[in-house]
């Protein structure tokens, strides 16, 4: 992701300072007078991994502000989205059967599924805890939304696991609300805090909407090829637990009869090397990949119609960087 040491350098290290605020905002909201849930609470520090949503809550906010000051709520926005997102995470786990997460093992791996879930729910507990203080309901009732429509995102996935006849559209709906949609809300509530006009909020949130898009594709084909050494987490969990991805579906939607038989026999026996095969020879990987470009390319156009600044020069290689990565 983003390498703020290679960017502009009074921005980056601007951002790289909120950061660490926003991570001492998270760890203090966490703390508990019991070590039990200290200790599961120290363990997944090592989710908090790229920090992506909290980077682009601060960073629509600079993109606005320009030299001027963030505010409080900045910081606090930016560790309740953390909080929601790796709530996320290791209530996916369970769901995946997980064992790796960030190159470590995972709640669920050495503390069982209940453990998982009871501390996925602390983390949204005290997310939302954490969210009144800053005294807007409107930020309450944005937060609240998004987390709505994430949870809704997964359950459709759930519910399509397996469906061999699902389609790109509905396909994307999914990934649109069970990722994009809270880093459209980081990036619209970065520059509603920061006093944006409605035009300039919009506008971030389509930009992160289209990066919320890109990035889930992108995760999605590293799970279908990356390297797990380098990526840090359990891979290949999409085809053996049913969850057709975009690559996947651009394959059988265009193979022919006996092709499209030959990975559906694949898919189901759990010939995960016959199915990669298969995607890579047909085009459907590069198919993948060129989507996630684009949607990274509208989110740099929408990017050009805010104010020049070193704040959306920052956002602008965060953007490239989303479809960039291996990890």
């Amino acid at each position: 992701m983003l390498d703020l040491a290679q960017l502009d350098r009074p921005m980056a290290a601007r951002l790289a300072r909120e950061l660490e605020e926003v991570k001492i905002i998270f760890e203090r909201q966490l703390a508990s007078e019991l070590s039990a849930v200290n200790g599961l609470c120290v363990h997944i520090e090592q989710y908090r991994g790229k920090m992506l949503r909290p980077t682009l809550v601060l960073l629509s906010g600079l993109s606005v502000l320009g030299d001027e000051p963030l505010t409080p709520a900045h910081r606090t926005v930016a560790a309740v989205t953390e909080m929601i997102h790796m709530a996320t995470l290791v209530h996916d786990d369970v769901l995946d059967e997980a064992e790796v997460r960030r190159r470590g093992a995972t709640v669920n791996h050495l503390w069982g599924n209940e453990t998982a879930v009871m501390l996925g729910d602390y983390l949204i507990s005290n997310a939302f805890h954490l969210c009144s203080t800053i005294g807007d309901p409107a930020i309450n009732l944005a937060l609240g939304e998004v987390t709505n429509t994430l949870c809704e995102g997964e359950l459709a996935q759930l519910h399509h696991r397996d469906d061999f006849g699902l389609d790109e559209a509905t396909y994307l709906e999914i990934i649109r609300r069970k990722t994009a949609s809270l880093i459209g809300a980081c990036c619209q509530l970065g520059a509603q805090l920061a006093g944006a006009p409605t035009a300039t909020t919009a506008a971030l949130g389509r930009v992160g909407i289209a990066l919320g898009i890109a990035f889930q594709i992108q995760d999605d084909l590293l799970d279908l090829l990356g390297n797990e050494a380098v990526v840090g987490k359990t891979l290949g969990l999409d085809l053996s637990k049913g969850k057709l991805t975009l690559p996947v579906i651009a394959h059988l939607s265009e193979a022919s009869p006996a092709q499209r038989a030959t990975t559906l026999r694949a898919l189901e026996t759990g010939d995960a090397t016959t199915v990669r095969t298969a995607l890579r020879d047909s085009g459907a990987v590069a198919y993948a990949q060129t989507a996630a470009r684009r949607f990274v390319d509208d989110a740099r156009a929408e990017l050009t119609t805010l104010p020049a600044s070193p704040g959306r020069v920052l956002f602008d290689s965060l953007a490239m960087s989303v479809v960039a990565r291996d990890r």
